[in-house]
Parts: C-alpha cells; sequence; structure tokens
C-alpha cells in the first residue's frame, strides 16, 4: 500500500507541474480575459480573475481528488473484470497498476503545450478547450461540428489506446495469463464503464444543447 502513495504522489506532483506549465506557456489567463471581455466590463473580468488567483490553492486540491475518483473507480471496474473471469486480483494491486498506466496521459499534457507552443501559435481559448492530441477530432476538426459529437472524438485518441493495452498488459502479468486475457479483462470492465460515461456526456450534452 505503501508503494501506491508514492506512485500517486509522484503522479500528482507531475501533473500539477505540467498544467502549471502549460498555464504559463500558453498564455491561458489572457486568452481568458480576452474570452470574458466580449460580455463582462474590463473591470468585472478583473475583479473575476483576481478572485481566481485568490483560490488558486483550489487546484492543488482538485487534481488529486479528481485523480483518485478516476483511478478509484477504474480500479472497481477492473475488479469486477477480474470477476467475471474468476481471476483473484487484490484491489490494491488494481489500484497500483491503474496508477501506473495513468502516467500515460500525462504525455497528452506535454504533446498539447509543445503542439501550440511550437507550432500553433495563433490559437484562442476554444481551440484550447477542443484540442486533444492525436485524436479523431483532429483529424476531422472541431469547428462546424455538432457539439454532441465532440467528446467522443476526443475520447477516441491514441493515448486511450495505449491506456488500454498497459493495463491489458499490467493485469496479464498479475494473473500470469496472455495480454489477450488481459484485454478481455479491460474491455469487459473499464471499456463498457467508458462506454456509458461517453453515452452519459452525449447524453447531457444534447439536452443542455
Amino acid at each position: 500500500m505503501k508503494n501506491n502513495k508514492v506512485v500517486f504522489i509522484i503522479l500528482t506532483s507531475i501533473t500539477i507541474i505540467l498544467s502549471q506549465l502549460n498555464k504559463e506557456f500558453l498564455n491561458i489567463e489572457n486568452l481568458i480575459f480576452n474570452s470574458m471581455i466580449e460580455n463582462y466590463t474590463e473591470t468585472e473580468v478583473r475583479d473575476i480573475i483576481n478572485y481566481k488567483e485568490k483560490l488558486k490553492w483550489l487546484s492543488y486540491l482538485v487534481i488529486p481528488l479528481l485523480l483518485i475518483i478516476k483511478i478509484s473507480i477504474t480500479s472497481m471496474a477492473l475488479d469486477v473484470g477480474c470477476f467475471i473471469f474468476g481471476k483473484n486480483v487484490k484491489y490494491k494491486k488494481l489500484f497500483n497498476i491503474v496508477v501506473r498506466a495513468e502516467f500515460i496521459f500525462l504525455l497528452v499534457i506535454i504533446f498539447k503545450t509543445s503542439w501550440f507552443y511550437l507550432f500553433q501559435t495563433n490559437y484562442t481559448l476554444e481551440d484550447l478547450q477542443n484540442f486533444y492530441p492525436l485524436s479523431a477530432l483532429n483529424i476531422i476538426g472541431y469547428k462546424g461540428l455538432d457539439p454532441w459529437f465532440i467528446y467522443p472524438f476526443q475520447v477516441l485518441n491514441l493515448f486511450e489506446i495505449a491506456y488500454w493495452f498497459i493495463l491489458a498488459y499490467l493485469i496479464s502479468k498479475e494473473i500470469n495469463e496472455t495480454t489477450e486475457k488481459g484485454f478481455s479483462i479491460v474491455a469487459s470492465s473499464y471499456g463498457v464503464g467508458l462506454l456509458i460515461w461517453v453515452v452519459s456526456v452525449v447524453f447531457l450534452t444534447l439536452n443542455m444543447s
């Protein structure tokens, strides 16, 4: 369990650092200011930004909280998958597997920051919000696309696929089976859960639009 905590702390720390670098390199505060100035006065916008600055410390709590929720839910889903396939794997081991696999998503922040800092240097806040590296959305583009299509196309990306295979590989090692068996466990548990989540987001988007 101690190993889980150490790896999770490392994951959280790197995520926070990369997120802060992303904000600094891409001047996200200025983009937010320019976006809000269209609907509010300059004084109101500055007051909002100053208020956000005072609550900046909350981001250091939100990131680990969101990570622990995501990792816990994924671990529970995999626990169900192992049960279905008759494999007895302790929850803390599954938790450790998921934490290790989560490191793949750190590359998303790095790729995104690098892309807009080095290549697409002329961008808007909307461009940042809808960009997901190596995803289907970047192939077809978000402009002119119905809002409810955006999230599913973001989820369909190479990092997510790599995440599945990392989970499958680590689980297969834990249960002394083939990677194919591990992938079956991942697909039947995490995969189903992800599908339900995406459908739920699409449903909410349709109802809010």
